[in-house]
């Protein structure tokens, strides 16, 4: 682990005197970036998508719906290369409104051998939705009731960049059904959110209603990512071997370092898939403000 962090700040020396490019605004959100890798010269690290349907169209991205096309999600949705892991959902206008994340049916877990062997487990369907061979978590940028009646317009996509609010969706109907997550960190002392640690191009990781004695069959899958009180990221946590590159694979000996308390079962020989999602650069996330 020392070495991992020794990279990494090597990685920070390097990149700091570019600080005009990986330093904004904080209050907007101006990329879509997933997967941390600490080799910037891997093309999967720190990977762009697409914020419009033009741009995802012009990068080989190939539509799987339409907005109306099912009444389980929002939006227009787009993978690359038959590729699940990453499915960029666009409004009827054409700007970015979400992210999803699609696992195969008949993929297994990640846990020892005797414990349930299909992921994702029953006591996280929802936030999983299944259709069409897979099941899918889903993180709308914007409010889900507009996506597909009235969208954005290119100046409110341009004031407001990849999205205003962050909604995780819970259920079938994602209009009624969504998790509203808290702009600003001092909002979410009320909520089930906790705080996890900070770790340098991540940030202070969150996790839902996580103790000691947390069930892994009933681990959330989603964590939030908030630097200098912000929230600028979020990620899937998947208790599974899941084959995708976009995925990140961090072996036990680390969870520590994401997790204030490691829940007991997760402290064996366990496989976990994860994908950091940055709504803003990720070298502005230094820990340093926390």
């Amino acid at each position: 682990m020392k070495t991992l962090v020794i990279r990494i700040l090597v990685v920070f020396a390097t990149t700091v005197a570019c600080s005009a490019f990986f330093f904004s605004s904080k209050d907007q959100w101006t990329t879509l970036k997933v997967k941390f890798g600490v080799n910037l010269f891997d093309s999967t690290n720190f990977n762009s998508l697409p914020r419009t349907v033009d741009e995802a169209e012009k990068a080989g991205f190939t539509k799987i719906s339409e907005c109306e096309n099912t009444d389980k999600f929002r939006g227009k949705r787009y993978i690359k290369d038959e590729d699940h892991a990453v499915v960029v959902l666009f409004d009827k206008n054409g700007y970015i409104a979400g992210l999803q994340a699609g696992v195969a049916d008949g993929q297994k877990t990640g846990l020892e051998a005797g414990v349930e062997t299909d992921y994702p487990f029953t006591g996280i369907s929802p936030p999983f939705i299944k259709e069409n061979g897979y099941s899918y978590i889903t993180a709308y940028f914007v409010d889900p009731s507009t996506i597909c009646e009235t969208g954005r317009s290119k100046s409110q996509f341009e004031e407001f960049g990849t999205g205003t609010n962050l909604y995780i969706q819970t259920g079938n109907n994602p209009k009624t059904d969504n998790m509203l997550i808290p702009r600003k960190e001092a909002a979410i002392g009320d909520t089930k959110w906790t705080k996890g640690k900070c770790f340098p191009a991540m940030g202070v990781h969150y996790w839902y209603d996580l103790s000691a004695d947390t069930d892994c069959e009933k681990f959330f899958p989603v964590f939030l990512l908030y630097n200098g009180g912000e929230l600028n990221g979020l990620g899937w946590a998947f208790i599974s071997n899941l084959p995708s590159t976009r995925y990140e694979h961090p072996p036990p000996s680390v969870f520590g370092k994401f997790m204030e308390v490691v829940p007991t079962c997760l402290e064996k020989d366990v496989t976990i898939s994860t994908m950091h999602i940055y709504l803003t650069p990720a070298m502005a996330n230094t820990c340093w403000n926390e």
